[in-house]
């Protein structure tokens, strides 16, 4: 007998592409835990200007253009997989477009309280890179050389001599961005599953000191396929994929109040930081306009916009009131949020050059806030933000 179907009985999973549109193969490890995933497609809707007779509307012909909008939300959670990245990081990659960095790890030869650290062999870091250390995760500011590398900020526990930093992947910015499919499957195994193919993120939030940490992901997809109305080579398949064996699905969800904020020119920790968000915008475009097709056939990137807002309390110290000399002068610092503290657990986004607005002043409750409102990011080339897990 059927039945209602329950919202909890919902599994998501997401895998890079090796073309546009076309399929990904998926097994257990890419299963992502997911708040919901909304996905709205809509056909183009042309006026009839031809004289019927009649007021009656007499339809429009089949193979309009369609456009596919999605957003999936999600929280941070703790991720082990045999790829050694979470398993969002393709949603990431979407986002950012540069192929993950992977660190292996390193073992310690020197570390200096001015956050440089050097290592017993040759580090194979790049700038921008995320290594860990006991439950803290920090990024390359600078090669010094091919065995020694300066930190954006120090460890507060310097690492000593023959300590092992811990192994991290970090996804930075590309010119161009690749495309994932994302699984929507349901229980009971009878009922309508779907899929995005040629899913494409236009833009990524990353909400810091909620009641958990959060990504939000939006952009375009060429299509949704679902079980129910499946033709074949629709996303380039002859049939609708089945989900793969359920494996254990065991997470964690990461406090919104655990994790670190280091701001400043010279950055500095902060502890009072209350809210934060950071913003990566695409602008993308696709090919929707062409002969022959009713369908998206690529995606096309305009300019890359990263902006960090943040509201903290005031205090009379030096930090606080440099950053409030730097937003009028306009002088960059950089921005730094490190979320969670234990391994497996850990995230840094990182804007190594932000230029500050003047923040408003929040004196309608009991302790006089500061509210920056959407910092613009910079950069040289492809680097005003790196993001890793370790």
């Amino acid at each position: 007998m059927s039945t209602y179907i329950s919202s909890k009985a919902n599994r998501f999973y997401t895998a890079l592409e090796s073309a546009y549109g076309s399929v990904a193969a998926i097994t257990a490890d890419h299963r992502i835990p997911a708040l919901n995933l909304t996905i709205r497609q809509q056909r183009e809707v042309v006026t009839r200007k031809d004289k019927t007779g009649t007021r009656t509307f007499a339809g429009l012909p089949a193979g309009g253009r369609l456009k596919t909008n999605f957003e999936l939300h999600t929280y941070m959670t703790s991720w082990q997989n045999s790829a050694g990245a979470p398993g969002y990081g393709p949603l990431f990659q979407s986002a950012l477009g540069g192929t993950p960095q992977q660190f292996a790890g390193g073992t310690v030869a020197t570390s200096t309280a001015d956050g440089k650290v050097g290592f017993a062999a040759a580090h194979g870091l790049a700038a921008g890179q995320a290594l860990a250390s006991g439950g803290e995760i920090r990024f390359v500011a600078a090669i010094i050389d091919t065995a020694n590398v300066q930190l954006n900020v120090p460890f507060t526990a310097l690492p000593a001599a023959g300590a092992v930093l811990g192994a991290a992947v970090t996804y930075a910015p590309a010119t161009e961005l690749p495309s994932v499919s994302v699984f929507d499957f349901w229980s009971p195994a009878t009922a309508v599953q779907r899929l995005l193919s040629g899913a494409a993120v236009d833009e990524m939030q990353i909400a810091i000191n909620g009641d958990y940490h959060e990504f939000h992901f939006s952009g375009v997809a060429q299509d949704v396929v679902d079980s129910s109305s499946f033709s074949a080579n629709a996303g380039q398949l002859q049939s609708f994929p089945q989900e793969p064996a359920l494996a254990g699905f065991d997470y964690s969800i990461v406090p919104g109040n655990m994790g670190q904020a280091w701001l400043g020119t010279t950055p500095s920790q902060f502890f009072t930081v209350t809210n934060a968000s950071v913003v990566l915008k695409n602008n993308l475009d696709t090919r929707t306009r062409e002969f022959g097709s009713n369908l998206p056939r690529a995606i096309s990137p305009g300019e890359r916009e990263v902006t960090a807002s943040l509201d903290l309390f005031s205090q009379d110290d030096t930090a606080t009131a440099e950053l409030y000399q730097a937003a009028r002068q306009q002088s960059p610092i950089s921005v730094m949020f490190q979320l969670g503290q234990v391994i497996g657990q850990l995230m840094g986004v990182y804007l190594k050059s932000v230029i500050p607005e003047v923040p408003e002043f929040n004196d309608g409750k009991a302790r006089l806030q500061w509210q920056f409102r959407p910092s613009r990011g910079q950069g040289t080339a492809d680097d005003e933000i790196a993001v890793a897990f370790a």
